[in-house]
């Protein structure tokens, strides 16, 4: 068990370590989520009736930035397992004296690690749309964040063991995030979706992180941003039960990622 925990540290370090050898990358990571929280927050705060979306524009976007802002590092992770198959390092690695489901475990902490760290950064922000620094906020969102992390993690990890290149992990990733991300509610809230497209978002776990964190949110801002509501058929999901999912999502994909990753050669 020690030598398993120690094999876990030394990838999760290898991970947090290569994002301080490397500030201008993280950075550059995180101008996008930025540009979208200054820029078209601040555009559109003055075209969006505070009714649509239950208060100021900008601390209604500010959830989906902190996903957005997660979800980069957080799919590399997918991307470093397939460059590390290309270059025959991941080879190497599986010859070590421990369990293969815990270099896998390893490299999803390390991503889930970086992701958090990067959003961390973010949420330093959260004054600059008047969100208040209450701890007890600033802790529940962080925590969310750890949670999306590893399920966006899990998710790209468990993606990259089936496919054998960078460019086309890179080109299915582009087709879609953005869909996942618009499908959200992050940008706009799901009431304003087609029936049809908003029963969509019940499969989507950004929807359900962008809820729980918009949620959290309104709890410490006066008329703060109504809820994404996310919903399954007429049901309202509440907060717990999204939590609840997101949380079995990532178990559950991280163990049929590990029982496949065991069988790589």
């Amino acid at each position: 068990m020690v030598r398993e925990l120690r094999a876990v540290h030394a990838l999760v370090l290898r991970d947090l370590l290569r994002m301080l050898a490397q500030p201008a990358q993280t950075v550059l990571m995180l101008v996008q989520p930025l540009l979208f929280l200054l820029l078209l927050g601040g555009g559109l705060a003055a075209l969006v009736p505070a009714t649509a979306v239950g208060g100021d524009y900008r601390v209604y976007l500010f959830p989906g930035v902190l996903v957005m802002t997660v979800q980069t590092p957080a799919v590399t992770v997918g991307m470093r397992l397939i460059s590390d198959r290309e270059s025959g390092y991941l080879r190497e690695t599986l010859m070590a004296p421990v369990r293969r489901s815990t270099l896998l475990c390893g490299s999803c902490l390390g991503g889930t690690a970086e992701a958090t760290v990067q959003g961390a950064v973010l949420l330093a922000t959260a004054g600059v749309v008047g969100l208040p620094y209450h701890p007890v906020l600033l802790l529940t969102l962080l925590a969310m964040m750890v949670l999306t992390s590893f399920v966006l993690t899990v998710l790209a990890a468990a993606l990259a063991l089936g496919i054998r290149s960078v460019e086309s992990f890179h080109i299915l990733l582009s087709l879609a995030l953005m869909p996942l991300l618009f499908l959200s509610g992050a940008f706009f809230p799901l009431t304003a979706l087609p029936g049809w497209l908003a029963q969509l978002t019940a499969v989507n776990p950004l929807a359900y992180a962008v809820d729980v964190l918009r949620r959290s949110i309104a709890q410490y801002v006066p008329g703060g941003p109504a809820a994404a509501e996310v919903r399954w058929g007429d049901w309202p999901v509440p907060a717990a039960v999204e939590i609840v999912v997101l949380a079995f999502l990532g178990a559950g994909v991280l163990l049929w990622a590990a029982r496949r990753f065991g069988r790589l050669e």
